[in-house]
């Protein structure tokens, strides 16, 4: 399965470079001879399209080493990086063409457009939309963010060809020259898609939150455990495209015996890593006691201390021992919160004191998934 997506983010890529140099060559030589900044940009955009589709050839092969003693989890994040250098090149690309739209709208100079470069501009429009299409499909098929990326670059590519053939149709009829201005209209879109690029792959070196819907369902899939209560602290290291290793806690009853916790903890990380291709190499264990009337009362006390502040999204891991006076639990607070360290301490400060006898410990949890 590996060795197929390889392949296919390769055969694509070449796919997408061969569009890509010929789109160059023919924009770059009709730019050239009707001495239009426009034609040329667009150019410049479809040169740093190839150089793009290169670098994520690249940057696949690199991804799919194979593990070794000092990167036990793969060389996965590589793409990631790749992104990075690939999205650098679009906004030098994008800023090159800025700067010389802006020399010829201060410094205007006759165009010369004719019926063959409306045939190339049309030409490259049709390839630029059949690219997408293509490039898109097979993205989606193998859950290539890389490829969906391209695909709708390609579409983008199209429109702003579009803009320029439209200036070129306006030259030849009107004579009204707006090419510099297009040039620069083609250049601005070039740069904003650079940048965002450029924070998304920010994004995914530093890696984000759990996407919702992945981290509902893993939980949901948990649930559906009869003996688990509750499934919490759901933490999931991204290694590269469609490669999740995580943790997360379970909360059962005191009833349960460690064989009965094994056995769940073995068919939780069998379904959810068929399911959703997420390996869970650690399933943490929190015990809800059932029997001692003490310590429930004591939950429903601190809960009621814990949960008078709205800004406390959620409580677990609650830990009582009355002969060693040991009270723990852990606590997440939203992030929209003002001062999260401050309501930490207004809770800790009032539990301390509702329960002056025991060592209190609260862990204040990251919220890192829905």
């Amino acid at each position: 399965m590996k060795n197929n997506r390889e392949k296919t983010v390769i055969k694509t890529s070449i796919i997408s470079i061969c569009a890509n140099l010929i789109l160059v060559g023919f924009k770059t030589a009709v730019g050239l001879l009707s001495n239009s900044i426009a034609i040329i940009s667009d150019a410049v955009n479809n040169l740093s399209d190839a150089l793009s589709s290169i670098i994520t050839i690249i940057g696949t092969k690199l991804a799919g080493k194979a593990p070794d003693r000092k990167h036990p989890y793969g060389y996965g994040r590589i793409e990631y990086i790749t992104s990075l250098l690939v999205s650098a090149i679009v906004l030098y690309a994008g800023i090159t063409a800025f700067v010389e739209s802006i020399k010829k709208i201060i410094t205007p100079e006759e165009v010369d457009y004719n019926i063959t470069t409306l045939i190339i501009l049309i030409a490259g429009i049709v390839v630029k939309f059949t690219l997408g299409l293509y490039v898109k499909k097979k993205g989606r098929a193998i859950k290539s963010d890389s490829l969906v990326a391209s695909g709708a670059d390609a579409f983008n590519d199209a429109i702003l060809s579009i803009s320029v053939l439209a200036s070129a149709i306006i030259y030849m009829i009107f004579n009204v020259n707006l090419e510099a201005y297009v040039g620069a209209l083609v250049s601005i879109f070039i740069i904003k898609a650079g940048i965002e690029l450029i924070k998304e792959s920010i994004d995914n070196v530093l890696d984000t939150r759990i996407e919702s819907n992945l981290a509902k369902s893993i939980k949901k899939e948990i649930l559906k455990e009869k003996d688990v209560k509750g499934a919490f602290d759901l933490v999931l290291n991204d290694y590269g495209p469609d490669k999740y290793l995580g943790s997360v806690h379970i909360e059962v009853n005191d009833t349960l015996t460690v064989a009965d916790i094994d056995k769940i903890s073995r068919r939780i990380t069998k379904q959810v890593s068929e399911k959703y291709g997420v390996i869970l190499h650690t399933i943490g264990v929190y015990s809800i006691n059932t029997k001692d009337e003490n310590i429930i009362e004591t939950k429903k006390k601190v809960e009621k201390i814990v949960f008078s502040h709205q800004e406390i999204l959620q409580m677990h891991g609650f830990y009582l021992d009355t002969k060693d006076k040991i009270l723990n639990f852990d606590i997440i607070i939203d992030f929209k919160a003002k001062d999260r360290e401050s309501i930490y301490q207004n809770i800790y400060d009032a539990v301390q004191k509702e329960f002056k006898d025991y060592k209190i410990t609260i862990t204040l949890d990251v919220d890192v998934s829905d």
